[in-house]
């Protein structure tokens, strides 16, 4: 942890070196010393060290100083740290302006130079101060700050990246935290310019783009090689079980993920059925642990970076990236799962990521503490969702088409969420429209059992209804099934087209698609089971026909 600061400036070099001396040799095992003869050089470093988070817990400070007065000085670092305890160093001529001072800028003491003996003078002055100053000092967050409106899409869009990364940060609603707006007039940041990302270098960018966030925290790293032996799209549980596999096994391994590695399943505030996890473990929690397995055997992650095609060229597949760039690959295992399905009715386009949000979304949970949630969808996912926040919520409406949810989620759900007085299911419903003003506050549902229409106070609206495949970025002649999934194996030989295509002497592999070396496993892959084991066992199967197919070439 940061030692908290004792910041010392004095115009006088002797005075400023006995002075650091004096509180770095009695007081350096519990603060940092940092000391300055220049005004302008102290103001700059305050806010600084303000951006980056550090705490100075006193200012000690010359009165009679050319560039401006020792009062005067307190007074301004008084807005960057109003709770630090504040000594003037003065002559007994300046005791007048000293007395002033308490009254001016809540001066805590005034002390007499020379203040020999330190050990009767000025140690225990210090002391005292320090002491009364650490009973109300909480050590303060370090890391990333993202200052921004609770229901702005671009906020959202922000907190959901880094979570996704399992880049840790902390959140500051400018509504509701005051720390954050005076760091914003510190540093004359416009509140449209929101949101603001504080790195723990004490820079900051307003209204960041993802990519450039994803280079300043180190995410985004350059390829490494020309060529390798298999490239991954996509990191979910299917990708990153290829990845594990494919590097443990000796292949050149390249994991490309567009957004935040985990998939849906990442999202998961917790995984109930996983083999070998009685309690169940979070969708962070596994991504954290195969992303780390999958790095340490050596696979390469890039993120977040976007295929935009697939080709072939002297006997490799070219993967073509977002901004042009290319690699070469041997094989190539297309993992990139299901996006979830937009929902047309009114309103819900002009309040996504303010109030309105697709999948989990756990990032904004803790925000609808004591507020009225609903869930649009009857899957396993939407009762995970549920489960998780009526942890937070007032009431969670989980809102359904069908009866009940016995059709469409796994029974230890419904037994779970039966426990949860404050989950309430809404049967032969559906969301007609939605409204508010600059975010999410009302929801009219249909009931189709009645034909009434019902309007209710909503603070937020989670949606799981159904996926598609994230498919249509693949331009190569690659067969889809009629949902646009990717059709692999044996089932290839019932399209029409497949003979026009596939040139080989031997069937296809079980995951291989109709074109040859490129396979797909997981969410993607028609007939796929929607499971987060059997996606990590595709994953880890396609590298096995990988291996096949290299030896073939």
């Amino acid at each position: 942890m940061t030692l908290p600061i004792i910041f010392a400036i004095d115009d006088d070099p002797q005075v400023l070196r006995a002075i650091t001396r004096d509180l770095r040799g009695h007081f350096r095992d519990h603060y940092r010393i940092l000391s300055t003869s220049s005004v302008k050089e102290a103001l700059d470093s305050l806010l600084e060290l303000k951006n980056k988070s550090e705490t100075v817990a006193m200012f000690v400070s010359d009165q009679r100083m050319p560039e401006m007065e020792g009062v005067d000085f307190l007074q301004q670092a008084r807005e960057f740290y109003p709770d630090a305890r504040r000594v003037l160093l003065t002559a007994y001529s300046d005791t007048d302006a000293a007395i002033r001072a308490i009254n001016d800028v809540n001066l805590d003491y005034y002390l007499m130079k020379p203040w020999d003996p330190p050990e009767e003078k000025l140690f225990p002055v210090i002391t005292d101060l320090l002491e009364d100053w650490q009973e109300s000092y909480r050590p303060p967050f370090k890391g990333l700050k993202i200052i921004g409106y609770q229901f702005s899409p671009q906020s959202h869009e922000l907190k959901e990246f880094l979570s996704g990364n399992l880049v840790p940060y902390q959140w500051q609603d400018i509504e509701l935290t005051p720390e954050a707006g005076e760091l914003l007039k510190l540093n004359n940041i416009a509140l449209k310019d929101l949101p603001v990302l504080f790195f723990e270098d004490g820079s900051f960018v307003t209204t960041p783009s993802i990519p450039d966030v994803a280079r300043k925290v180190g995410l985004n790293p350059s390829i490494k090689n020309t060529i390798y032996d298999v490239v991954i799209i996509g990191a979910g549980p299917a990708g990153l079980a290829a990845s594990v596999y494919g590097a443990s096994e000796g292949l050149k391994t390249l994991l490309v993920e567009r957004r935040s590695p985990g998939g849906q399943a990442g999202t998961s505030s917790r995984i109930e059925n996983y083999l070998g996890f009685p309690n169940g473990l979070s969708g962070p929690e596994l991504t954290r642990r195969a992303i780390a397995q999958a790095t340490r055997l050596g696979a390469e992650v890039l993120l977040p970076r976007s295929v935009k095609d697939i080709c072939q060229k002297d006997g490799y597949k070219k993967i073509i990236l977002d901004d042009g760039e290319e690699i070469n690959a041997h094989a190539v295992v297309i993992t990139t799962g299901v996006d979830y399905r937009k929902l047309d009715t009114p309103g819900i386009a002009d309040f996504t990521g303010a109030g309105v949000y697709y999948g989990a979304a756990m990032t904004e949970a803790a925000a609808f503490r004591n507020c009225e949630v609903f869930i649009v969808g009857g899957g396993n996912s939407a009762g995970q969702s549920a489960m998780h926040l009526s942890k937070y919520a007032r009431n969670v409406y989980i809102v359904i088409r069908k009866e009940d949810l016995t059709s469409t989620m796994s029974a230890y759900l419904i037994d779970q969420i039966a426990t949860r007085s404050n989950i309430h299911i809404l049967p032969f419903s559906e969301i007609s429209e939605v409204t508010g003003d600059g975010r999410l506050e009302h929801l009219t549902i249909k009931h189709s059992d009645t034909g009434e229409t019902t309007t209710h106070s909503a603070n937020a609206l989670y949606i799981f209804i159904g996926a598609k495949p994230y498919t249509d970025w693949i331009k190569l002649d690659i067969l889809k099934d009629d949902k646009d999934f990717l059709v692999t194996g044996r089932m290839l030989k019932l399209n029409e087209s497949f003979n026009r295509i596939w040139k080989q002497d031997r069937d296809p592999y079980f995951l291989e698609t109709s074109c040859p070396g490129i396979f797909a496993a997981g969410d993607v892959r028609s007939g796929a089971m929607n499971r987060v084991a059997s996606a990590v066992g595709e994953g880890s199967m396609a590298i096995s026909f990988v291996h096949k197919y290299l030896a073939e070439v």
